[in-house]
C-alpha cells in the first residue's frame, strides 16, 4: 500500500503521484456505496502493481475542498483583478477574501493591467496595496510582461502549496495561468462589452507543479455565494476587525449596533479602511436577509 495524492481524473479513472511517478487508478466499489469520490488534490492510500492497475483504497481526511473548481485540501486561492477594464473592485476582493477565510485557505491578490493606469490610479493602487498588506494579505502588482518578477513573487508566495485561480471576470485569470504553464494554451476571450463578462470553457481539472507548488489548470470561478457562511462567524474573516474585536465593550461584538465597539471607533479613525466595514456591513445584510433552505423529507 502506498500514499499518494490525485492529480488528475477522467472517466472513471484517478491518476495518483507518488515519488516522481503517476499511477493510474479505480476508485473501490465501497466508494460508491459510501457516496464518496476521490477529489483533484486528495490524499489517498492505493494499492498497484503497475502504473495501469491501481486500486484506491482509501481518502485521507481533507482540509477543505471546493465546488468550483472541484478540488481539496488548497493552500492558496490567488484572486485575480484587473486594474481597469474592469475597474478594480475592493467590493468583489472582499466578498473573495471572505470565501477563503472561511474555506481556511490563504489569499494571494494579484492585480493585472498596472501598466494601463494613470499616476493617480496607480498611487490609489499602491494604497489598496498597502492597506491589504499592512492586515496579513499578499498583494501583487503585475508588471509582466515588462518584467517577470510578478511572476516570479507569485510562485514563491506559493511556495510548496496548492492553489486555485479565481477572480474578476475580465481580469486575464486564463491569460495568467498561461503565463505560469505555457503548455497549458488555455482558452480566453475578449470582455463582452454588452455583459461585462469574459467567456469560459469548461474542462477537466488537473494539477501542474509550477516551481514547488501545485496549480490547478482552471480559470475557476468569478463569482461566489455566501451560502455557507453564518453571520455570528463573518466578523472573524475580517482580520483588521478580529485584531480589535477584544477590545469592544462586549464579547461577541457584531460591529454593528453595539456601542463603545472598537472596530466602528477604528473605521471613524481611518485605522480600519471604511470600505472594508461597508463591505462587512453588505455582507451582513445578504447573510441575515436569506431565506432559510428546507429539505422535503421523503414520503412513505
Amino acid at each position: 500500500m502506498q500514499k499518494g495524492q490525485v492529480r488528475k481524473a477522467i472517466s472513471g479513472f484517478y491518476y495518483v503521484y507518488v515519488d516522481g511517478q503517476t499511477y493510474q487508478t479505480r476508485g473501490r466499489g465501497n466508494f460508491r456505496v459510501k457516496n464518496m469520490a476521490p477529489l483533484i488534490g486528495d490524499f489517498v492510500d492505493f494499492e498497484s502493481d503497475n502504473l495501469t492497475e491501481g486500486v484506491l483504497l482509501d481518502i485521507y481526511p481533507r482540509k477543505n475542498e471546493l465546488i468550483r473548481p472541484t478540488v481539496a485540501n488548497v493552500d492558496f486561492g490567488v484572486i485575480v483583478m484587473s486594474a481597469i477594464e474592469p475597474d478594480f473592485s475592493s467590493y468583489l476582493v472582499d466578498r473573495f477574501l471572505v470565501y477563503l477565510e472561511a474555506n481556511n485557505i490563504s489569499p494571494i491578490i494579484y492585480v493585472t493591467k498596472i501598466d494601463l493606469l494613470d499616476e493617480k490610479a496607480k498611487t490609489d493602487m499602491l494604497q489598496y496595496k498597502a492597506y491589504y498588506e499592512s492586515i496579513g494579505y499578499k498583494m501583487i502588482l503585475s508588471d509582466y510582461p515588462e518584467g517577470a518578477s510578478s511572476l516570479e513573487s507569485l510562485v514563491r508566495t506559493m511556495g510548496k502549496g496548492m492553489a486555485v485561480f479565481m477572480g474578476q471576470s475580465g481580469a486575464g485569470k486564463s491569460t495568467l495561468l498561461n503565463q505560469l504553464m505555457p503548455e497549458l494554451d488555455l482558452l480566453t476571450g475578449e470582455i463582452s462589452t454588452a455583459l461585462g463578462r469574459g467567456r469560459h470553457t469548461t474542462r477537466h481539472v488537473e494539477l501542474h507543479p509550477v516551481g514547488e507548488a501545485l496549480i490547478a489548470d482552471t480559470p475557476g470561478f468569478s463569482t461566489i455565494d455566501l451560502i455557507d457562511i453564518e453571520a455570528v462567524d463573518l466578523p472573524s474573516f475580517f482580520p483588521d476587525f478580529e485584531a480589535l474585536r477584544d477590545q469592544c465593550r462586549f464579547g461577541g461584538c457584531m460591529h454593528i449596533n453595539e456601542p463603545n465597539c472598537r472596530v466602528k471607533e477604528a473605521v471613524a479613525s481611518g485605522e480600519v479602511a471604511p470600505y472594508r466595514y461597508e463591505h462587512y456591513l453588505q455582507f451582513h445584510e445578504e447573510i441575515v436577509g436569506r431565506k432559510p433552505m428546507y429539505i422535503k423529507k421523503n414520503k412513505r
